[in-house]
């Protein structure tokens, strides 16, 4: 999952103008500014493709695959205290590359892949009574490696893989357990892709198309009429005429992202190598710019939260090793390669 992956991220605080995606001569001048620090390891086995959701001020990590099998456990971080504890294993099929989102401190994991079959099937989480109920099937084909997040009391689940690349996206209701779709992604389909939201819009970007790395980004409003919910934003590649993006190497799949106040941070994932290089993206001006790379290893199909306005990665593999360690991204700390 990315991050959601795939990334339902908690708003940042502040105020957000969308640019449109004309050429301009606007100078990338960001740093290499930002301190990753370790913290207490995930106490469950090493694992990818995992999904990730924040209830209260606590977080879960679910599900993923261990380089043998699929997994069901579920566990939960309190990154105030610093601690892990093992809750309710998931009911459902052991599955991989699956979603999760957050409604009022509720949690839903939904889709993925069981290594045969493609998923369909919603579950539930409630943290106060430790228990999962299953709600109706998505609506949606099955699928996995899609997005999920929520905005004002709704679920989306949003592109993915069902045997092909996908772009359309659906409104969950959890009052009525109902799925509704609404208009697709105007751009490329894909899979593997990351989102995170800001000022209740929903942001998706990177990904994979047929074995290529898509370079375009889109903002979803669910408030607009449906011709106008999706706003396309400046490509994540060079491949303007301009100067602002001459440094962008962002394009990528299997990436974890969430949002500190008013910017984005989009880190690790693949593109033919695999990545630790963390990218920042200021809503106020549409563009990226570096920050410290991830200090641990080089990972894939690692997951991320935030919660509290704190940013967290944990989990993924290499080509040879899943992970365990969990990090958390400061980033306006100086760099520090002694935490």
């Amino acid at each position: 999952m990315k991050a959601i992956t795939n990334f339902f991220w908690l708003l940042g605080i502040g105020s957000v103008s969308l640019v449109s995606c004309s050429k301009s001569s606007t100078t990338n001048t960001g740093t290499t500014d930002g301190n990753w620090i370790s913290r207490s390891d995930f106490e469950g086995v090493a694992r990818s493709e995992a999904v990730s959701f924040t209830a209260g001020t606590k977080a879960y990590i679910a599900t993923g695959y261990d380089g043998e099998k699929r997994l069901n456990d579920l566990w939960q971080y309190d990154p105030q205290d610093n601690f892990w504890q093992q809750k309710a294993q998931f009911p459902g099929t052991p599955r991989s590359s699956a979603v999760a989102f957050s409604i009022s401190d509720q949690g839903y994991l939904a889709t993925g892949y069981d290594g045969v079959n493609k998923l369909v099937d919603v579950w539930k989480y409630d943290p106060e009574a430790n228990s999962w109920t299953q709600k109706n099937d998505f609506a949606g084909s099955a699928r996995y490696d899609a997005v999920a997040f929520a905005i004002n009391g709704k679920g989306y689940l949003s592109t993915g893989f069902d045997g092909n690349y996908l772009k359309d996206i659906w409104e969950y209701d959890p009052g009525a357990d109902s799925w509704t779709q609404r208009v697709s992604l105007g751009g490329t389909k894909r899979s593997a892709a990351v989102s995170f939201v800001y000022q209740n819009k929903a942001y998706i970007v990177t990904g994979v198309n047929n074995g290529t790395a898509v370079n375009d980004f889109w903002v979803f409003d669910p408030t607009q009429p449906e011709g106008q919910a999706w706003t396309e934003l400046r490509k994540i590649a060079n491949v303007s005429t301009d100067s602002y993006d001459d440094a962008y190497a962002i394009i990528r799949s299997n990436a974890v992202a969430f949002v500190i106040n008013d910017k984005a941070f989009l880190t690790t994932g693949e593109n033919g190598a695999i990545y630790k290089d963390t990218w920042v993206y200021d809503f106020a001006t549409d563009l990226w710019a570096k920050k410290t790379p991830y200090e641990g290893t080089e990972r894939t199909g690692a997951v991320s939260f935030e919660i509290n306005n704190r940013g967290f990665v944990l989990t993924g593999r290499s080509s040879t090793y899943q992970f365990d360690d969990i990090r958390e991204f400061m980033p306006d700390q100086p760099y520090n390669a002694n935490d």
